[in-house]
């Protein structure tokens, strides 16, 4: 199945698959996202904040009826509030807390990368769907976000292959020390290379 359209991978969720309409409630992606920004007409929305999403935000957007929350950060003392338990480490998703919370950048108070903040922002209006599955150990999923663009038509031909990573793609490291920096893959050594870890 293809498309066009756009694709974000974040860094944790909780919550399964979902759609809605995104709607933007922060002006920048270094707002917090409190209670008063979450509007009482969120009924099948997906609302995007900026660095930090507060436990009271997720709660009201539960009884708004939003489809899902998409931030930069969540404290991770106020998850286990919000789901009861100590999440462990296997794959997430399956919580059945009335919405789906995508983190784009991780625990805590972190700015949303503009280029991703920027992205959903072009999109405003748009129908997404978004799943918060994840799974950190081996068989890594995150949780991801795909808006369709229903304006935008391209013809692929019926021999076309996916490439994977290739020369020249853009990339996104999610480890410090350099965590949140993009690059570009400049070499792919063929042979097996062992890490300085």
């Amino acid at each position: 199945i293809q498309a066009q359209g756009a694709f974000i991978q974040g860094i944790f969720g909780i919550g399964g698959e979902t759609c809605g309409t995104i709607h933007m409630v922060c002006k920048s992606p270094d707002e917090i996202l409190d209670e008063k920004r979450i509007p009482l007409d969120a009924h099948r929305k997906i609302l995007v904040g900026g660095s930090l999403v507060t436990l009271g935000a997720v709660q009201k957007a539960i009884q708004a009826k939003a489809s899902a929350l998409v931030v930069g950060g969540f404290h991770s003392l106020d998850l286990r509030k919000l789901l009861g338990y100590e999440l462990g480490v296997a794959i997430t998703g399956g919580e059945q807390i009335g919405l789906t919370l995508i983190l784009t950048e991780g625990f805590g108070q972190i700015a949303m990368a503009h280029r991703t903040f920027d992205l959903l922002k072009r999109h405003e209006g748009h129908m997404a769907s978004c799943s918060g599955a994840t799974q950190i150990r081996a068989g890594v999923m995150r949780p991801e976000i795909i808006i369709a663009r229903k304006d935008v038509t391209h013809h692929v031909p019926h021999d076309y292959e996916g490439k994977g990573l290739n020369l020249g793609a853009v990339v996104r490291v999610i480890r410090e020390p350099h965590f949140g920096q993009l690059g570009k893959v400049t070499a792919l050594p063929p042979q097996l290379t062992a890490l300085e870890t």
